[in-house]
């Protein structure tokens, strides 16, 4: 079974499931309905109150039973912090989720990428779609401890102690959320307009350094700037950061509704700033959520910004993208390649040869599962890898597939397969001579890979 990525999800067995974290984590789960907001506080599953209808905490692990949750309930989130008071999770080996059946059989898999000064995790949620149940992995962080994570589903939780009055927001630790200042703190909400001004204003905080660092300026572009705006507006609407907003469409899909067609992209997706050039410093002042606004591939952006009418929190939502050519998606092709030529040179086997009949069929199954929103090695109708290869004038002997969605780049997809041992196997097959790699982006995941590995029987 394929390891989920941030962004994707999976259909789940019915029965009883058991959600388990290894390693020095406390557990806790929230159960929301469709708003995502908790009933009550008998909502909130942790180590001072480890059950709930239909779930129970025991150590690392959740047990839950979808169809005995209380009614009304369509959600289970599933979040995990340091057992040790005072840990910061980026200490920490990443919290690594497994799903199995109640008969012990493994379902899924899911960690998330190494955290900064998040001291919460959503790892996944375990949500209804229609008759059926499906986890959706997150990754989302909090820095702001348990209590944070609490309050954004509605839970009442009761400080220790007010907090200090503060002069200005903090900008946002790596959870993309930080408090705003109490009312008074700053004065008015400085006016910072969506659209072309939102765009224009971060742009011209971004563009100096990229020149100072030799990179190309960003221009702004209007379809991204128009799907930045709508996943802004649609998260602010529910008071709820994420890839995929409450109205269920993703930050991807709307930028290939504008006919925006991308080779790569990048987003922040972030509330608490109150100006696009407060926000760019927040982006800028950690090195890795600062890289798309360094990364010379970038061409064009587009920034979004609205604010909930209940809280007045601000949300962001930053587009970076290089655009599509074909000149660019060979090169991440080759990249692919040769990256997983190297891993099997470094054990003795032969190198890969690029078939163009493996290459097409790669490239069409991306392509269909962007499309028809699915990810999976079988088709909606049933095709396997081998019917798709067999369908464009491939005769090999025999036929391997690695998919992935979600990584960002040629080293990050293959560093993925390399870790998963599945995957694994096939790019170090010595029965496997040929591949083609196929790589398309949108979607609810944003990327789509696919290795096709094929025996040519020719040696």
């Amino acid at each position: 079974m394929d390891e989920l990525v941030p962004g994707a999800n999976q259909a789940l067995p019915a029965g009883a499931l058991t959600l388990r974290v290894p390693g020095p984590f406390d557990v806790s789960a929230l159960i929301t309905d469709e708003s995502g907001r908790v009933g009550g506080d008998a909502d909130f599953v942790f180590f001072n109150q480890p059950g709930a209808p239909g779930v129970r905490l025991d150590g690392n692990a959740l047990t839950l039973r979808p169809e005995h949750l209380r009614p009304g309930a369509s959600r289970v989130t599933v979040a995990v912090s340091p057992a040790e008071p005072g840990a910061a999770l980026s200490a920490l080996p990443p919290p690594a989720l497994s799903i199995a059946r109640a008969d012990g059989e493994f379902v899924t898999r899911f960690t998330p990428r190494r955290t900064g000064r998040e001291t919460v995790l959503l790892l996944a949620e375990v949500y209804r779609r229609g008759a059926r149940w499906k986890v959706r992995a997150l990754g989302q962080g909090y820095a702001d401890g348990l209590a944070g994570v609490a309050r954004d589903f509605g839970v009442d939780v009761l400080d220790e102690a007010p907090p200090p009055p503060a002069p200005a927001p903090a900008p946002l630790a790596d959870a993309h959320r930080a408090p705003l200042a109490p009312a008074g703190g700053r004065g008015p909400l400085t006016p910072s307009a969506t659209g072309a001004d939102a765009t224009g204003e971060a742009l011209a905080r971004v563009n100096a350094p990229r020149s100072r660092a030799g990179a190309r300026p960003v221009a702004p572009d209007v379809r991204l700037t128009s799907a930045a705006n709508a996943h802004a507006a649609a998260m602010a609407a529910q008071e709820r950061l994420g890839v995929q907003a409450p109205d269920g469409v993703s930050v991807y899909q709307r930028v290939a509704r504008t006919g925006y067609v991308c080779l790569t992209i990048a987003e922040h997706l972030v509330s608490g700033p109150r100006t696009a050039a407060e926000l760019v410093d927040y982006c800028q002042s950690h090195a890795a959520r600062g890289g798309p606004l360094l990364d010379p591939s970038v061409a064009h952006a587009g920034v979004g910004r609205a604010v909930g009418a209940a809280s007045g929190d601000v949300y962001w939502t930053a587009l970076w993208a290089a655009p599509f050519s074909a000149t660019g998606l060979a090169r991440l092709v080759a990249e692919v390649v040769a990256l997983t030529n190297a891993e099997r040179s470094a054990v003795g086997l032969r190198p890969l040869a690029v078939d163009p009949g493996l290459a097409t069929a790669a490239q069409a199954h991306s392509a269909d599962m962007v499309a028809r929103d699915f990810y999976a090695h079988t088709t909606p109708e049933g095709r396997q890898p081998w019917d798709r290869a067999a369908a464009v004038g491939c005769r090999h002997r025999g036929i391997g597939e690695n998919i992935a969605c979600g990584q960002r780049s040629a080293a990050d997809v293959v560093r993925g397969w390399m870790n998963s041992p599945g995957h694994r196997a096939n790019i170090l097959s010595p029965g496997f001579d040929e591949i083609g790699i196929g790589y398309a982006t949108g979607s609810l995941a944003g990327t789509y890979w696919t290795q096709l590995f094929g025996t040519a029987g020719r040696h």
